[in-house]
């Protein structure tokens, strides 16, 4: 079985580009576990702050759902700071998280393993795999799965270790946040042109992100450009 200091020597040794490496250990997880696909993402008290990585699309959609609806094994797995194991998401997604339930299981994901990745009692981010059958990981696979969960905590450190002091987050661990800003920005929006709550105008833009099959943040630059107008009673381009 792989250790996490294995894992991550095996990837530098790649000599990659360090804006490769986080691709490349999902992909390594991916190619190692009996799953079909991994999703790594930052994470913090807040939620979902935006995807890192995906090694294929139902990988990518699994975290885009996350982030737009707010719901799914990652954020209760970083909320509780402990795995969330979903081995059949048929017979557990759709009551535990409506939304998220339906559309990972249109996307083929048939089994979720959620990771919480913290540094003491920071969280970090989330390692999410996935299955397209249902079914358990065993006890090896499930300890080794834990080992790339920690060394993607590696991964994300040795990231920032290559900013200066002064040089605040890695390029790569940034832009996420920052599209996660865009986000706030067009809920403000939002909440002005539709005269709710800021809370009632995100539920409208996770929605219309739902319901028009787009990733929120596609959605949020449109609203910040002005073309397109959430409205309760019309979700319309203008």
């Amino acid at each position: 079985m792989k250790t996490a200091s294995a894992i991550l020597s095996a990837i530098l040794a790649h000599d990659l580009d360090p804006e490769s490496l986080v691709q490349r250990l999902c992909q390594d997880c991916a190619d190692t576990l009996p799953i079909t696909g991994v999703g790594l993402a930052l994470m913090n008290d807040a939620g979902h702050q935006g995807v890192l990585a995906a090694t294929d699309g139902p990988a990518r959609v699994m975290e885009e759902l996350q982030f737009a609806l707010g719901e799914g094994p990652c954020l209760d797995a970083s909320r509780a700071r402990s795995p969330v194991l979903q081995p059949d998401l048929s017979k557990t997604a759709t009551g535990r998280w409506p939304g998220f339930g339906r559309g990972a299981l249109e996307a083929g994901i048939a089994a979720i393993f959620a990771f919480p990745l913290h540094v003491g009692a920071i969280r970090i981010g989330i390692l999410d795999l996935y299955r397209d059958t249902p079914g358990s990981l065993d006890a090896p696979a499930l300890a080794e799965a834990l080992a790339y969960a920690d060394a993607a905590v590696l991964v994300l450190m040795h990231l920032q270790a290559q900013m200066p002091a002064e040089g605040g987050l890695h390029p790569q661990l940034a832009d996420p946040i920052e599209n996660r800003a865009e986000v706030h920005q067009a809920t403000g929006v939002a909440s002005v042109t539709a005269s709710v709550s800021l809370g009632d105008a995100l539920l409208l833009l996770r929605a219309h992100a739902y319901a028009a099959g787009t990733p929120i943040l596609e959605v949020a630059r449109e609203v910040i450009a002005g073309t397109l107008r959430i409205d309760p009673s019309r979700n319309d381009h203008e």
